[in-house]
């Protein structure tokens, strides 16, 4: 799994789930009798402790913990070391490796309102990325109609605006199926409002393609305005580009109108 692709919903989950490990031993050893984790312990001490270790740069005995705990069922733990191997983080880089443990979280399913539904969604979201670009030397293949239900999945039941973006881009694309403009818009719009810059953008880009010039490039503009910057280049080079076609006038309205077009909006 490449960096990036759904980074902001990665530091939610842990915001939202990791922050537990805060209250976990400090700087004692992994197993050692001093930390008062063994690898008996029970699932719950041993993520606690590999979340410790792994932001105090011990990544070596986070991995070790997270793999106990996740060997007992610990879904956190499962969905930390998927991370890792995911990202080459403390150990070597594994797509496969990552790709199986995503699997058995989704799998798994997860109880409504439980507090493993970030995991859950989180593995939806990266099988999904697998099944679009295949693993190269692996079993698994480009899947688009399987990435198409995942990111479905995610973005309906779950209202996750990254999935909600990526699947508007598939049916924009004719990815994994036919192309359906109007469905994309509708995913691009809440994914907007659930304060997707990109999808603001990008829907944007769609209202200039339709020949709704100014609202276009207002949201195009807005978009701008408010993104990441590792969003930056790719919604600039797609904004200059609307620019160059506008009239003059055209352009001094849009960006009168794009200050007052925030993310989380209920504007359309």
């Amino acid at each position: 799994m490449r960096a990036g692709e759904f980074k902001s919903l990665r530091v939610a989950v842990l915001g939202m789930s990791l922050a537990v490990g805060a209250t976990a031993a400090g700087p004692a050893r992994a197993f050692d009798p001093g930390a008062g984790v063994t690898k008996e312990s029970g699932p719950f001490a041993l993520f606690k402790f590999g979340f410790s270790a792994y932001k105090n740069g011990r990544k070596d005995e986070a991995v070790e913990a997270y793999r106990y705990a996740a060997e007992k069922g610990h879904t956190g733990s499962r969905w930390a070391l998927a991370n890792m191997y995911a990202y080459g983080d403390g150990v070597a880089e594994n797509d496969l490796e990552a790709f199986k443990i995503y699997s058995e979280i989704a799998q798994q399913g997860v109880e409504p309102g439980s507090e493993d539904t970030g995991y859950f969604v989180n593995a939806l979201i990266s099988l999904a990325g697998y099944y679009r670009r295949g693993i190269p030397d692996s079993p698994v293949q480009v899947n688009l109609p399987q990435a198409r239900q995942l990111y479905f999945q995610a973005a309906s039941t779950f209202g996750v605006a990254e999935a909600q973006f990526q699947l508007a881009r598939m049916l924009l694309s004719g990815e994994g199926g036919a192309v359906n403009v109007q469905q994309a818009k509708k995913w691009l719009n809440r994914a907007r409002k659930n304060g997707h810059a990109g999808a603001m953008g990008v829907f944007g880009n769609v209202l200039f393609q339709e020949g709704q010039t100014v609202r276009g490039l207002a949201y195009m503009t807005a978009a701008l305005d408010q993104c990441s910057p590792k969003d930056r280049p790719w919604l600039q080079a797609m904004q200059e580009q609307a620019f160059s076609l506008a009239t003059e006038d055209d352009r001094r309205v849009a960006i009168a109108m794009s200050q007052n077009m925030h993310l989380r909006a209920d504007d359309d």
